[in-house]
């Protein structure tokens, strides 16, 4: 290959860090902004600038060059430049497709994990082409790899789940059980002894983990941190314990709010200044490489890589211009808040909407969990028992279940032990130079927390210990895909060259292209959706009327579902019958939805509001019956054409759509009374329901004898049938539902 294809590859490298920035710090961002947003401590533009004033100054602080891209994962001296250039290609491709699908998704994942695996699947792949090239074996791959460094890497990164689980858990636990959820009203000395130890950790964490290798600190401060670090968070939790005391007790500051802004701001520049390797390592390697090879003069393919061990300073402006795509990003990703928004609704201490479906295994999770802490209570003593579960009371004040979104999903003291503990380990880990992922640890601190905190309760637990182990097996698929993904395409640029680099980067950013347009029409569309709304009346008047716009929404949504459903099986259109499918299956969720906020509704309501309650609960049990035979007639139709059987006949068509027009006049005059709010029009369709219920039942008797007669096939004859008995039980519940609003409305 000429000179100037490695040019190209350079040029396109710098494009990749730029998009890989971006992806990156949308993954990230749950690093540091869960425990401020979860708790609203502070307001989320405040947050935000904390965020921001964070990641600008550990961008510009950044440690120099960075070694897990260069030297960490593999040998360099056992590479060419033509080689390397390769692997760093490869890795660059697949990471911004691999953060990408996860930021999709809204699931976090590891920058650190993504990169390293990266990095050992495309040196491997490269690794096993020079082997085979040379004739020697598979032995000789340890020459190759620093399998040594590798296999540090992994072990400490899965120990940093475990280890940070069990912590999380253990010190939010003692902090309940001394501080309580009444925290407020302990004496101030409690709040400044835990402002001083947790600020202490805090600080600590940003001299060892933020501003380590910098110029901010002189050589002595350093020398002193690492040779006494015991003196000197000894002297920093007496200073701040002093210091917490004099401003909650005469300036009246909350100090777990000057804990999570400090704790956030912190967390914000040590993953700038330290994570940068995961977006800009790779590419600032190879630009170096690129400068040695063109000063050497010696082809690409012969120009060994020996002088990428020797360390290089960034330049500054290359981190500033870093830091500034990272906090635009942070601003205006939408992802970057999907992100967020799965870690803080995981560790929410109340009921919510819960994102994840409980599977097998998260259930025998929950079940033995409860079984061993039923053994251990009974082992401890009853007064201290009591003591305890004390500590953990909480003032109930009623909230409807759509106001408790608006809460805090934890309080001030959790957001404070997740912070505090997060930084410890961080430093701890940092200080004794083991790696690990900082995304693994500040997202299992929160779950480990979580539990602590019986934020898990009966109600939740199954969800959440799903949706745990979904976050913990996609880190699995993570290490696993970017490893084969990396190893592959280094592959293929490998035997294809710069055409193989052209085709692989037209697809990589044909994907994202593709996945920002669905994720922004996704979100375009949930913001302009309408939703059935939750009852928030006390009174039987106010639930009718507030009501009204619900079922007047149903009846839209389900007449189109319907007409979905018939239309796409008289075409035989796979396509529509879909959209039906998916159509129902969010109507019958949010009809669920509707049914399990049925405890806060009757929280809520009013003492003699007794025959209120009778009445939403009987409407909603109607709304539900429509629902289900709506979904049964999608999937029945869906079914039937996604098996590729025999189409209708002419007939049966011609009486369904008939039947169609019958739903869809019905529902459309529902609509309409429901909309305006005339429930007096609902008598003069209640006089049409038997003429109604006879013409579906001609549809069936005209059937019966088309299949005595000359009818051929026995699953269009059954899908027939069944679609024409749940459009009969479909009418029966609409019609059941006005008659349950007429009831009470002439009241």
């Amino acid at each position: 290959m000429g000179e100037n294809i490695y040019l190209f590859m350079i040029i396109a490298l710098a494009i990749l860090a730029i998009t890989d920035l971006v992806v990156g710090v949308s993954n990230d961002a749950v690093n540091f902004l869960n425990s401020a947003i979860g708790s609203k401590a502070i307001s989320f533009r405040t947050i935000m600038i904390v965020a921001s004033v964070g990641i600008a100054f550990g961008a510009i602080s950044s440690s120099g060059m960075m070694e897990v891209a260069r030297k960490g994962i593999f040998n360099p001296s056992e590479f060419v430049f033509a080689e390397i250039m390769i692997i760093f290609m490869a890795v660059m491709i697949t990471d911004i497709l691999l953060l990408d699908f996860f930021n999709t998704l809204g699931m976090p994942t590891s920058t650190t994990v993504s990169i390293v695996f990266e990095l050992l699947g495309a040196a491997v792949a490269i690794s096993l082409v020079k082997i085979y090239t040379s004739g020697n074996g598979f032995i000789d791959l340890p020459n190759y790899i620093n399998t040594d460094k590798a296999t540090e890497i992994i072990i400490g990164i899965l120990l940093s789940v475990v280890i940070a689980f069990t912590v999380g858990a253990l010190v939010q636990f003692v902090s309940r059980v001394l501080i309580s959820f009444k925290f407020e009203e302990k004496p101030k000395w409690v709040g400044s002894l835990f402002g001083g130890l947790a600020i202490s950790a805090i600080i600590y964490f940003i001299l060892v983990k933020g501003l380590k290798g910098t110029a901010i600190l002189s050589p002595e401060v350093l020398t002193f941190i690492g040779t006494k670090p015991e003196l000197f968070i000894l002297a920093n939790i007496i200073l701040w314990t002093v210091l917490s005391y004099i401003v909650t007790r005469f300036l009246n500051w909350n100090i777990y709010t000057i804990i999570i802004v400090l704790g956030t701001f912190a967390l914000a520049m040590a993953f700038a200044g330290n994570d940068l390797v995961n977006f800009i390592g790779v590419p600032l390697a190879a630009l170096e490489s690129y400068n040695s090879w063109q000063s050497s003069g010696i082809l690409a393919s012969e120009f060994n890589m020996r002088g990428l061990t020797t360390a290089v300073q960034t330049p500054t402006y290359l981190l500033l211009a870093s830091g500034v795509i990272m906090v635009i990003t942070l601003w205006f990703s939408s992802k970057a808040k999907n992100v967020v928004k799965t870690s803080v609704d995981l560790s929410r201490q109340d009921e919510g909407d819960e994102r994840f479906e409980p599977n097998f295994l998260s259930r025998q999770i929950v079940k033995f969990s409860i079984q061993a802490s039923e053994n251990l209570a009974e082992i401890l003593p009853t007064g201290l028992k009591k003591r305890i579960d004390r500590q953990f009371d909480k003032p109930y004040v009623y909230m409807s279940k759509s106001k408790v979104r608006d809460l805090p999903a934890f309080d001030l003291v959790r957001a404070s032990v997740n912070l505090m503990v997060a930084s410890v380990l961080i430093s701890l880990a940092t200080s004794m130079k083991l790696p690990l992922s900082t995304t693994y640890v500040t997202f299992m601190v929160a779950m480990g927390s979580s539990l602590a905190d019986r934020a898990w309760g009966p109600e939740s637990a199954v969800y959440r210990v799903a949706g745990v182990l979904n976050v913990i097996g996609g880190w699995f698929f993570t290490a696993f895909s970017a490893f084969t993904a990396a190893a592959i395409i280094a592959y293929i640029i490998h035997l294809g060259g710069v055409v193989a680099i052209i085709i692989l980067l037209i697809l990589a950013f044909g994907l994202i292209g593709k996945n920002y347009l669905s994720h922004s029409k996704k979100i375009k569309e949930t913001r302009l959706e309408e939703k059935l709304q939750k009852a928030e009346s006390k009174t039987i008047i106010g639930i009718i009327e507030e009501s009204a716009s619900n079922i007047a929404l149903a009846m839209k949504r389900g007449n189109k579902i319907y007409s979905q459903s018939i239309d796409g099986l008289a075409r035989h259109d796979l396509n529509t019958l879909k959209k039906g499918k998916k159509g129902i299956s969010k109507l019958d969720k949010e009809v669920e939805e509707l049914r399990d906020n049925i405890f806060y509704f009757i929280k809520n309501l009013e003492e003699s509001s007794v025959d209120t309650s009778n009445f939403y609960i009987t409407a909603l049990s109607y709304l539900q019956d429509m629902t289900q035979s709506l979904e049964y007639i999608s999937k029945a139709g869906y079914k039937h054409v996604n098996n590729n059987h025999k189409k209708l006949r002419f007939n049966q068509i011609k009486d369904l759509k008939e039947t169609d027009q019958y739903v869809e006049n019905l529902f459309a005059e529902v609509e309409t009374i429901f909309k305006s709010n005339n429930l007096q029009g609902l008598t003069a369709l209640l006089m049409g329901k038997e003429e109604l219920l006879r013409k579906v039942d001609d549809k069936i008797a005209k059937q019966v004898e088309r299949t005595r007669a000359d009818e051929s096939s026995p699953k269009n004859t059954a899908l027939y049938f069944s679609i024409l008995l749940e459009t009969k039980d479909l009418l029966l519940a609409t019609m059941n539902l006005i008659e349950t609003y007429e009831k009470y409305a002439t009241k």
